[in-house]
């Protein structure tokens, strides 16, 4: 066991660790009541869903064999060096507990990834996020499988790509920029198919871990203090789902700057991302609570998949398919992408040490040299 597991207070000055643990005091205090709420409301909020037949059970869908299914997850890590930068993005696809009757072939690769060396400058982070999220999307959009498990929220690409189209368009002299930009379009080609979910045959459903959408509680005045996550999962039964809803609108309308677009591709990324947005808007979500261990998952999904009760059901199947251990509050596919995108932070440094490695071998010049300007002082690293 590494030894921070051991002793987490270990580098910590003893007087701010006692006073933290007598804060834990109060802050018990503060989540029983918080608790005790949610249980008193327990049986008005579930009336309430009830009269606004928003509360249903899987048991009322339509029965359909067990889908094929995969998750798809992403990271990225730049390693902060004296005289550079390494940056790298990687996203993974794995495939899911497969039924008995699956027969459908699944060609490599499973993964994408970038991964070069950059110079200084604080924006590269925001447009490695973009790749890497443009990674994941065509990852999904390539893998055969009935259900696609994508990991955070349906609306997080555009945000992602728009800030690093943004930042890209204000570092012209960073690779990781023409590197989005040379793929940009593909990324939203990959988004638009998802956003569509035209194919009957698939189901793209994003399943994000953190949530603060409220479009339920909004709707039935429940306290703002609470997410609707955080109620339905005291309040629903296993089995019983919460939906569809259409997704909770943005203060300000759904925008992509495209202007840092290559001439010649402007106006197909501008067609891409007028038919994204609107179809933002068409978002829908479902809160599904498949056992008793498992807390209410968000499920966000076209209107496509959520408005047909067959591809639904085959949405609810997979996800309780793939949730039978309780060791995993996800789906199988993505708790196992999640765990190794998660290794990307600490696995750069060791890169790093190859990299000096094989330049010390051929540096003519000062092996000192090497050595500090490949000193690694901090990795940065995100989803």
């Amino acid at each position: 066991m590494a030894r921070d597991a051991e002793q987490p207070f270990a580098e910590l000055p003893t007087a701010l660790v006692q006073e933290m643990l007598n804060h834990t005091k109060d802050l018990s205090g503060e989540i029983a009541t918080s608790l005790q709420e949610v249980r008193t409301q327990r049986m008005t909020w579930r009336t309430q869903l009830e009269n606004n037949r928003l509360l249903k059970r899987e048991a009322e869908l339509s029965y359909v064999s067990t889908p094929t299914t995969c998750g798809v997850d992403g990271a990225f890590a730049i390693e902060r060096l004296l005289s550079t930068d390494i940056i790298a993005a990687a996203a993974v696809a794995v495939e899911g507990l497969t039924p008995p009757s699956d027969t459908r072939f699944w060609p490599e690769p499973y993964h994408q990834v970038y991964f070069e060396t950059e110079a200084h400058d604080a924006d590269s982070g925001s447009v490695a996020r973009a790749v890497m999220m443009g990674m994941e999307l065509e990852l999904a959009v390539n893998a055969p499988h009935d259900i696609v498990f994508l990991d955070g929220s349906l609306t997080t690409p555009l945000i992602y790509f728009n800030q690093a189209l943004s930042k890209a368009e204000n570092t012209p002299h960073l690779q990781v920029s023409h590197y989005l930009l040379s793929r940009i379009k593909g990324f939203l080609s990959a988004y638009q198919t998802i956003l569509k979910a035209q194919r009957t045959d698939k189901c793209w459903v994003a399943v994000p871990k953190y949530t603060a959408r409220r479009e339920i509680g909004q709707h039935l005045h429940w306290p703002e203090s609470y997410d609707d996550r955080a109620i339905l999962s005291n309040i629903l039964y296993p089995g019983e789902f919460v939906g569809p809803i259409t997704l909770q609108a943005p203060g300000q309308p759904w925008h992509l700057n495209t202007k840092p677009v290559k001439a010649e591709e402007r106006q197909e990324a501008d067609t891409l991302a007028q038919d994204i947005t609107y179809r933002l808007i068409a978002i829908r979500v479902v809160y599904y609570r498949p056992f008793p261990w498992m807390p209410a998952l968000r499920l966000e999904m076209s209107a496509a998949i959520a408005d047909t009760t067959a591809r639904l059901a085959s949405v609810m199947h997979a996800i309780k398919h793939q949730c039978g251990s309780a060791s995993m509050m996800e789906p199988y596919p993505l708790y196992m992408a999640d765990r190794m995108v998660k290794s990307l932070s600490t696995a750069i440094s060791t890169f790093r040490q190859v990299t000096s490695q094989h330049l010390a071998e051929t540096y003519a010049g000062e092996i000192n040299d090497v050595f500090l300007s490949l000193h690694g002082y901090r990795t940065e690293s995100g989803r």
